[in-house]
């Protein structure tokens, strides 16, 4: 091997063994899931249904079977201004982790320049012969690239993934919260359409009631103390119909926001009846809960601090890099291409923190604990997404044990109702005892209908706490 040659050899070499010695070694903790204590199953479980469980995908609402509500979720999906912000932070993630990835690969500059300088020739030490003036021109490539010899860049690339993946999930929780609200939102809207139709009924009861009663005290059937309460009792009815007309107006402003159309209105129900709820098989598996998109996004931000470790424990160690050169250097264009108008360079260089008044190591106990706030937070979020499927069942199982009850008390105080007025108007009773049998109907009625509306909501809740799935 020629002298001229022997240096390179040696170069290519230390290279070789280098970059070999940077694939073995990977500092700070590898990542495993920690383990949350949990009971296996859910209790207490809903009643049975007469119907076979189904199991919702990511189109979970359509369970419910409800063109209207289908076309809102279409609509809330496309125009929400929140998940365009989630879907934004994704696009801003998957930038900064290729960003990450850049950091293992050499980065290859091409330079070239040309001067033209003047030397004098009157120096002591001068040794030119000939033109002082003199050009230089140069063309060529190069490079200057840490060796991840101990996994830092490695270390930030798992963790640039794992925040990539939590945004991914972040925007899935923002996508499960917002159907989740619309869906609740357009069920208050319903909700409430049927307690206005009730509302409206028992007033015009309490109209006719009152025309009856005006009737009979001209005739000197009724007296005026029965008139008075006929007119209190109408009068009285009409405020909550007013109120409940407000909630109503309310409501559907708030889905409207949801859609991201302030403007948007929907038409009132002829509804009587609120859809029915769907209902979940009995001894779900908290496994469940590790499909949620928040409790994912917590384990995503744990690997992410867990790899910040090693990227903060490799500050510490040596620093190796490579630097190289290669190019033409000549006085003239054409002199760039002849022979001996090559130049190359290659050189590595080797940086070891020596005093830094301990703030390497302090930037790695900062990073540990911020691992152990994530860990704190994901074992917290895993726990309050139980909790959250407890109450709900909950609420399930409750409002559906008293669903039978209230539809008993809704029939028998209409019934009620039918034998009350025929009992006045043939004179075997008075008027307070209608005027009872009409409250305690509206009360029945409007109360029914906020039992139904809750078992959608808790329905709703349900699915949300577990992720949009249940199977």
């Amino acid at each position: 091997m020629s002298r001229s040659r022997f240096p390179v050899a040696i170069h290519g070499w230390m290279l070789l063994c280098l970059c070999v010695l940077a694939g073995c070694a990977t500092v700070g903790p590898d990542y495993h899931r920690p383990e949350v204590s949990l009971p296996a199953t859910f209790a207490p479980t809903p009643a049975a249904s007469t119907q076979a469980p189904v199991a919702p995908g990511s189109t979970w609402w359509s369970l419910y079977q409800d063109p209207v509500l289908d076309a809102l979720m279409t609509s809330a999906l496309i125009s929400n201004l929140d998940l365009q912000q989630a879907i934004a932070r994704i696009e801003e993630a998957d930038a900064n982790l290729r960003i990450a990835g850049t950091a293992l690969l050499p980065e290859i500059d091409l330079n070239s320049s040309a001067s033209r300088s003047h030397v004098s020739t009157r120096t002591a030490t001068s040794q030119f012969v000939g033109n002082p003036v003199r050009n230089n021109i140069q063309f060529g490539l190069s490079t200057n690239f840490e060796i991840d010899f101990w996994g830092k860049y490695r270390r930030a690339a798992e963790a640039a993934r794992a925040e990539a993946m939590g945004t991914r999930f972040a925007r899935d929780t923002v996508a499960l919260s917002l159907t989740s609200l619309v869906a609740q939102t357009y069920f208050t809207v319903r909700a409430l359409d049927v307690q206005i139709q009730f509302t409206g009924d028992t007033l015009d009861s309490r109209t006719q009631s009152l025309e009856l009663v005006r009737k009979q005290t001209q005739g000197g059937i009724a007296s005026d103390f029965d008139l008075s309460r006929a007119v209190d009792a109408r009068a009285a009815i009409a405020p909550q119909l007013k109120d409940l007309q407000q909630q109503r107006a309310f409501a559907g402003h708030q889905l409207g926001l949801l859609l991201g159309q302030p403007d948007y209105a929907i038409t009132p129900s002829q509804l009587r009846t609120l859809l029915e709820a769907p209902v979940p098989p009995a001894g779900l598996p908290s496994t469940l809960l590790n499909r949620r998109p928040d409790v994912r996004a917590a384990e995503q931000q744990l690997i992410a601090d867990n790899a910040q470790i090693g990227v903060a424990r490799a500050a510490m160690l040596p620093t190796i890099s490579l630097t190289g050169n290669l190019g033409t250097e000549s006085a003239d264009l054409a002199g760039l291409i002849m022979n001996g108008a090559e130049v190359w360079s290659i050189g590595y260089g080797l940086a070891l923190p020596i005093f830094d008044a301990g703030r390497l190591a302090a930037q790695t106990d900062a990073r540990i604990a911020r691992q152990k706030q994530s860990l704190a937070a994901y074992q917290k979020a895993a726990q309050s997404a139980f909790t959250e499927v407890a109450d709900a069942l909950t609420a399930i199982a409750t409002a559906s044990s008293l669903a039978s009850d209230l539809a008993t008390r809704v029939a028998a105080n209409r019934d009620a109702l039918r034998v009350a007025l025929a009992r006045y108007e043939a004179g075997y009773s008075g008027y307070l005892d209608l005027l009872d049998v009409q409250r305690t109907l509206n009360d029945v009625e409007l109360e029914l209908s906020r039992n139904r509306q809750t078992q959608l909501t808790a329905s709703v809740d349900l699915i949300k706490a577990l992720g949009g799935e249940w199977e």
